[in-house]
């Protein structure tokens, strides 16, 4: 990886963006818990709406499979109908995006989201092996562009969860371009960000 720039020229700090509303719900949180809805959601958000039919073109799945993961999506309120076009009936995101959340106050959110979670890791993680081994050849301009990252630290809670913030805002400057193409500069590709930040362990419980 090159080094970094001595003196970078100065940039135009981007406008915060505010996160939406956490989703505690464990109901809401297990509808997600589903290897096709995941796919259907991230599609949706790429391309703004999709019929069941679009969506089965996608997934490779049937038309009829779609619109049932489509319609428990609808019901735990993550999709909604787009206008109709004509007899279509295309469905797309209820919001631009989404945060989930563990609510320390019901026994069952934790388990969902664990549930959740190993999936959309499991998930990931085969996006990426398949990116990786599938791709021999990098375009020079897009050298560099591509890293799986790992490291360990020592940190307070404190400085921890200053970390956490400033990873949920690392593509605020992109805000936007997913709802609106016109936004979106020459030569731009769909890109995707993982990362997770966690302590190895937490402190035992002095009581």
């Amino acid at each position: 990886m090159p080094d970094a720039d001595p003196s970078p020229a100065p940039r135009t700090p981007s406008p915060a963006v505010s996160l939406p509303p956490a989703i505690t719900d464990p109901t809401r949180i297990r509808a997600l818990a589903h290897p096709l809805r995941l796919e259907l959601l991230d599609y949706l958000g790429d391309v703004g709406e999709a019929t069941a039919t679009e969506c089965a073109e996608h997934t490779g799945e049937t038309v009829a499979n779609c619109s049932f993961h489509l319609r428990t999506l609808a019901k735990a309120g993550f999709i909604e109908a787009a206008p109709a076009r004509g007899r279509e009936k295309p469905w797309r995101p209820a919001a631009p995006s989404r945060r989930l959340d563990v609510d320390p106050d019901d026994p069952a959110s934790h388990p969902a989201m664990a549930e959740l979670v190993g999936l959309m890791l499991l998930r990931e993680a085969e996006r990426i092996r398949t990116f990786i081994s599938g791709r021999t050849h990098q375009p020079d301009e897009w050298r560099d562009t591509v890293t799986v990252t790992t490291a360990s630290f020592w940190a307070t809670a404190d400085e921890m969860r200053e970390l956490v913030e400033t990873v949920s805002h690392l593509v605020d400057r992109f805000a936007g371009r997913q709802q609106d193409p016109t936004l979106r500069p020459p030569g731009a590709r769909l890109g995707r960000l993982l990362a997770a930040v966690n302590p190895e362990d937490f402190p035992e419980d002095p009581s």
